[in-house]
């Protein structure tokens, strides 16, 4: 009986095989502890964002230490009268233990708090377009990294910016 129950335990404790986007998951509802009770997984590209007060929402993104690509929240950040941030966790894409090198998701959590409309914006570096950046920090500057001195080479890019529009009603 307890060897039935471990294989059992082991079987759905192993992953789903997913084939999520790599932009982040298709929009899903799952349900929490809250105020409605629910909390709403939105893909990053979906930039206008409609909840209700006390329902939690998700976006989840991809990130490499490795190859030095960051997310960040960045100003403007939300109203707090119409929208919080809850942080972040990150989740290895190699399973429990992590692997140098190894990607992972990270997981923006927030919560509508009254009735209005905010943005907040999502910052996207890579080591094309920030300097000076690491996980904990954003870059000083969010332009593009400095041009390299070599002749041949073509100035970088501008880091992504994606802003959100949250409608709290």
């Amino acid at each position: 009986m307890i060897a039935a129950t471990a294989l059992l335990a082991l079987a759905t404790g192993c992953g789903s095989g997913s084939d999520e986007p790599a932009g982040g998951p298709t929009s899903t509802a799952s349900h929490s502890p809250g105020t409605t009770g629910r909390t709403t997984s939105h893909p990053v590209k979906d930039t206008s964002i409609t909840a209700e007060p006390g329902e939690r929402f998700t976006l989840t993104v991809d990130q490499n230490a490795s190859t030095r690509e960051y997310w960040y929240l960045v100003d403007p950040e939300p109203d707090s009268s119409v929208l919080v941030s809850r942080g972040q966790d990150a989740a290895s894409d190699s399973g429990d233990e992590p692997v140098a090198g190894a990607g992972h998701r990270l997981t923006f959590t927030f919560e509508a708090k009254g009735k209005g409309t905010t943005r907040f914006t999502l910052l996207h570096c890579t080591f094309t377009t920030c300097q000076g950046n690491t996980s904990a920090r954003p870059p000083e500057t969010t332009g593009p990294s400095a041009t390299p001195t070599t002749a041949a080479a073509t100035p970088s890019q501008a880091p992504e910016r994606i802003t959100y529009t949250v409608t709290v009603d």
